[in-house]
């Protein structure tokens, strides 16, 4: 079907190009460490997405951490500020990747990065009935530290939390 203005819709991969352009102008504006961040989120991005694809669950839950356990609300400030830092590039760069970077490769990728600095986060998964298909559920995953939601925010109050990783 064609839009309005007599346009073809744009296949998928035409609109990560489109991003792409504009790359470049956003990567100048950066300083060194969000950068950092930047690169080591997409290649986390692209390896939780692999192992989400291709391995059994319950291997990928023994990179997450304890099983059913929370960490604690209360955060140093520094390691909060740390942890806003690596939210705002797990969101950034999920939204340059190729591939599809939905809830639970963010919360993955930005779970592996807080371990690998000593920041405790709770990874949680969700799942809620939908109201469109009644005997269907949709799932949510979402990454917590200290009292901040670093990714999979929207919406994620809806969902009864099943499973929770720290």
């Amino acid at each position: 079907m064609r839009g309005a203005d007599n346009k073809e819709p744009e296949p998928a991969m035409a609109g990560w190009f489109t991003t792409l352009r504009s790359a470049p102008a956003k990567w100048r504006r950066r300083n060194r460490t969000e950068r950092i961040l930047l690169m080591e989120a997409f290649a986390l991005l692209g390896l939780a997405r692999l192992l989400v694809l291709t391995v059994p669950f319950r291997w990928l839950a023994r990179t997450l951490g304890a099983h059913m356990r929370e960490s604690a609300q209360d955060t140093a400030s520094a390691e909060l500020e740390t942890a806003r830092m690596i939210g705002q590039a797990v969101v950034s760069a999920a939204g340059n990747t190729p591939w599809e970077s939905v809830c639970l490769p963010q919360a993955v990728a930005g779970l592996w990065m807080l371990k690998r600095r000593g920041i405790a986060a709770t990874l949680y998964l969700g799942v809620v009935k939908t109201d469109r298909t009644p005997e269907r559920m949709a799932a949510h995953a979402w990454l917590r530290c200290g009292d901040r939601i670093l990714t999979g925010a929207a919406g994620h109050t809806q969902f009864t939390i099943v499973a929770m990783f720290s």
